[in-house]
């Protein structure tokens, strides 16, 4: 590398010198190159080690390292240009002399090419492109994670009242972003990788609950009843609420599938790769009334036709709106029209919901409340994490609080003058003694080592057993001294 002033000739015929530094080298062909440097002879020739190392990079086939590649993304526009027309860095290595417009649009093109689906693409662009443009940044360098937090917070605290849970997808949304252009060596960095997620259970707004047996009975039977709704008739309806329960099959699943997706002689539904949330080909069984009812269903129907959505293209994405008019005709009313029994509620009393989603939470449910190994539901569930399975899952149902509480140890209560115990004879029992006793480590004897009764204490049955009082302490026999 040579560092040196350009001369020129003055007007008056004197050789001056240029207030720039110029640098001179070879490039990865062996051609001379000069470079504009600056007034400073310093930075000149940092500049020019740069680009020797550059050249280097470029000889032995490998990337720059990270403090070259941060030294590329804030170096100016012309000199990217200039080493990109000379064939030392390559064209996506220029990410900052590009608009995130055109990177995003290459990041969706990207994510269509893997095989993701077109909803998942369209929403995860476009919740990156309102971040940025939230935020006004219009390049890669304009991103800063201090300005997206601030961001943030301001659509949660301010009219739009966004959800934490809402957040963190336009945080994730973003987050994956910066990691494709990282991976794909536009960038040395993710400007956004050490954001953290906030925890969404300080902020739950779309709780969802499990149905009773009772009212999946009472919402099947008025579906069937009912009109068409979403271009599907009530039969339609019946099943897909059915089937969704019995194998917990997501809506984006059902809306796939096809008639050839069911193999009905061996009683199992495929799920295809790209129709699975986890890009897996999944099978699972089907009851045997249930592949009766879609014998009958799909009757005289083609292998490519839809499974459901009635009269439309595909199955509705409104189906948390179809549930909840079906829910709402659960009512029941007398000949006089007199309602005799209510609807069953969107929401439940914690304000958690009973939308289509939920009915996926149902099977998770009953198959815990059934005894089924947690691993089985897990795979039912086709979770990745068996907390998820267990935790948001599955709901304890009212008859199995109930049952549970049932099966506690029976713990009568009764005035000091009619105690009496089951099964005694109507002898007067010592409850604090049995409690006592209960607790008591194994081998160690309760009553050996008691002290002598306060005066009138003996005949406190509660109090004394055997002669002598568990603990000594005057509270419990004079506790009127101690108020």
């Amino acid at each position: 590398m040579r560092l040196f002033k350009a001369t020129y000739k003055a007007r008056d015929g004197s050789t001056r010198a240029t207030p720039h530094w110029h640098i001179e080298l070879a490039d990865h062909l062996g051609t001379t190159r000069r470079f504009a440097a600056f007034k400073d002879k310093r930075q000149s020739e940092a500049l020019g080690r740069r680009i020797e190392a550059l050249v280097a990079c470029r000889i032995a086939g490998a990337q720059p390292d990270s403090e070259l590649t941060r030294w590329l993304e804030k170096t100016s526009p012309r000199l990217r240009e200039r080493l990109v027309g000379i064939g030392l860095l390559d064209s996506t290595r220029a990410a900052a002399s590009k608009l995130l417009s055109q990177h995003l649009d290459e990041f969706k093109q990207s994510m269509s090419d893997k095989g993701d689906t077109a909803m998942h693409v369209q929403t995860v662009v476009t919740r990156v492109r309102r971040v940025m443009a939230g935020c006004g940044f219009r390049s890669w360098l304009d991103i800063r994670a201090e300005r997206v937090e601030r961001y943030l917070a301001e659509l949660r605290n301010g009219d739009k009242n966004l959800s934490v849970q809402t957040s963190n997808f336009y945080l994730q949304a973003a987050q994956s972003f910066c990691r494709w252009m990282v991976l794909n060596r536009r960038a040395g960095e993710s400007p956004l990788a050490h954001l953290q997620q906030m925890n969404v259970k300080v902020d739950r707004r779309h709780d969802r609950t499990a149905f009773e047996v009772e009212e999946v009975q009472r919402l099947l039977a008025a579906t069937c009843r009912g009109p068409e709704r979403f271009g599907m008739d009530g039969r339609e309806r019946g099943l897909l609420y059915r089937l969704t329960v019995e194998t917990g099959l997501r809506r984006n699943e059902l809306k796939n599938l096809k008639v050839s997706s069911f193999d009905l002689d061996g009683r199992v539904v495929v799920i295809q790769a790209a129709s699975s949330k986890h890009r897996r080909e999944d099978t699972l069984p089907l009851r045997p009334e249930t592949v009766e009812e879609l014998k009958a269903f799909f009757t005289s129907r083609l292998p490519e036709a839809k499974a459901f959505g009635g009269r439309y293209q595909h199955l509705t994405d409104k189906t948390a709106e179809m549930i909840q008019e079906d829910l709402a005709a659960t009512e029941e009313k007398d000949e006089k029209g007199n309602v005799i029994r209510a609807a069953i509620s969107y929401t439940d009393s914690a304000g958690r919901f009973r939308d289509f989603h939920a009915l996926r939470h149902t099977c998770g449910s009953w198959l815990a409340g059934l005894g089924i190994h947690p691993k089985t539901i897990q795979t039912i569930m086709r979770h990745g994490d068996i907390n998820l399975t267990m935790s948001r899952y599955s709901h304890a149902l009212q008859n199995q609080t109930a049952e549970a509480v049932a099966k506690l140890p029976s713990l009568p209560i009764s005035g000091p003058e009619d105690q009496k115990a089951t099964g005694t004879d109507g002898k007067r029992i010592d409850l604090g003694a049995n409690l006592a006793d209960s607790c008591a480590q194994p081998g160690t004897d309760t009553h050996s080592s008691a002290q002598p009764a306060l005066a009138g204490e003996a005949d406190n049955a509660v109090l004394t057993a055997n002669g002598g009082i568990r603990t000594h302490n005057p509270w419990f026999t004079k506790p009127e001294l101690y108020h």
